[in-house]
């Protein structure tokens, strides 16, 4: 074996990973093995997928691990059917070319490597961008990922790095991994609505797989596969609107961001000294943190900050660690921001009024998506279109094609929610409406079912 080039060399029984979605995901090739296996994306089983959601559907425990084996899963079968059926015969006819397969497979099981612990909103308190960090990964003599690809070739973890930034030069391979039907995205929906427990996410991933074909440009769809196709589309925004964008799971994500922040602020207050260490946190609130310190991290190592801080001096911190372990999500009401604002100032004030630093205890949250977009060349952030292909072997875009899809072209979806801490309008005790209870009153009379009351009427209240 060790004299067959390290790219060629297959395992001499296949491996496989018993997977709740995908039934098993097969491993064939040494580099797949090897690269599983490797430090950083071991990593990966201490990072759940959804972050905060398990606080609303308490079944989703799973991992960016498990996603990214389903995502390589995908990606093989797609290859295998490509190379089946679908061969390139000469140069340039629009025809797969199957030395592309392990590029692909790579970057397939690789694409989601940078995600730091509770992803998104990490992210934005430590300005860090996992996209960036999965290239770093990858490209880095540092890691072991690194040293895995270089034994292919020594430009082959920059090629396997350009296909998640999207500039590598053979557009079937990009979409593969990064489009708005890709592996990624099918493999998601089903391992999300699996976990969660709900039945939005899904859709006929066979049928789908059978009736992928690559062209010149990227990935088209047979036309025959069109519903199957438009229930993805319409799986997908079912999905954010059910599932990722659920206000609790926002809730419990608000607090986490205000939970950093103030932890970061404390930190950097030299008049105040935190009871314990926080030596794996101290480059990123120093804002000086190297790959290495990133990989370091992950949801249990701030689980055990949390735990910490809940005994911290400070008694806000300690306030949302606690609320943060122990599921007490903030209330929020959703609002008009074009509309609204003057009765969000207000109520923020009344917050602060009942002992509630607004800085900490509120939020605004917007969660939008856009569920299916066309080609928009004028557009710097455009979306490859999904392309139908009839039996002439003419392209024809589905919105096109589909009214259903027509119906969701184009168009944002989601809310703006505004978040405060749930005592405010259903106290724990009848001692804190004593307390407050003319804030409280006054606080309830803007809030009507969930939802701020009808703006106009409460501009009058205001007045």
């Amino acid at each position: 074996m060790n004299s067959i080039a390290y790219q060629d060399q297959i395992l001499p029984i296949e491996q496989v990973f018993r997977d709740p979605v995908h039934d098993y995901i097969h491993v064939q090739h040494q580099v797949i093995l090897d690269l599983i296996n490797s430090r950083e994306f071991q990593r990966l089983r201490r990072i759940k997928q959804l972050g905060t959601s398990s606080f609303t559907f308490h079944g989703a425990e799973h991992s960016r691990f498990t996603h990214s084996l389903g995502v390589y899963e995908i990606a093989r079968r797609i290859c295998d059917k490509f190379a089946r059926s679908f061969a390139t015969k000469v140069e340039d006819d629009g025809g797969w070319d199957d030395s592309e397969r392990l590029v692909v497979l790579c970057a397939a099981l690789l694409h989601d490597i940078g995600h730091g612990p509770y992803s998104h909103t990490f992210e934005r308190i430590f300005e860090t961008d996992h996209e960036a960090i999965t290239v770093e990964i990858i490209t880095s003599p540092e890691t072991e990922v690194n040293q895995i690809l270089k034994k292919i070739h020594f430009d082959f973890p920059e090629k396997v790095a350009s296909v998640i930034q999207k500039t590598y030069p053979n557009p079937q391979v990009v979409q593969l991994i990064s489009s708005q039907i890709d592996a990624d995205r099918m493999d998601y929906l089903l391992r999300d609505a699996y976990f969660t427990g709900v039945n939005y996410g899904t859709f006929d991933l066979t049928r789908i797989l059978r009736v992928m074909r690559p062209y010149k440009d990227g990935i088209s769809f047979q036309v025959s596969g069109m519903h199957a196709v438009e229930d993805y589309v319409v799986s997908r925004y079912q999905m954010y609107m059910q599932v990722y964008f659920h206000p609790v799971s926002r809730s419990m994500e608000v607090i986490l961001d205000h939970l950093l922040k103030r932890a970061k602020k404390l930190y950097e207050d030299p008049d105040f000294e935190m009871l314990g260490s926080v030596s794996l946190l101290a480059p990123f609130f120093r804002n000086d943190f190297t790959l290495k310190d990133y990989l370091k991290l992950d949801d249990g190592v701030l689980n055990t900050y949390f735990t910490q801080w809940r005994e911290e001096n400070d008694a806000i911190l300690s306030d949302l660690a606690t609320r943060f372990l122990d599921r007490h999500p903030f209330k929020s009401v959703a609002f008009n921001s074009e509309t609204d604002l003057p009765v969000i100032g207000h109520l923020e004030n009344l917050i602060l009024e009942a002992g509630y630093d607004p800085v900490y205890y509120t939020a605004i949250n917007n969660s939008y998506d856009l569920p299916y977009d066309f080609y928009r060349p004028e557009q710097i952030n455009n979306r490859t279109q999904i392309e139908l292909v009839e039996a002439d072997g003419s392209l024809i875009e589905l919105s096109k094609a589909s009214p259903i899809v027509a119906a969701l072209t184009g168009k944002v979806r989601g809310d703006e929610r505004f978040y405060f801490p749930k005592e405010i309008i259903k106290p724990a005790s009848i001692s804190e409406v004593n307390l407050f209870e003319p804030l409280f009153n006054e606080f309830t009379k803007y809030i009507a079912n969930g939802a701020i009351k009808n703006p106009t009427t409460l501009q009058e209240e205001l007045d």
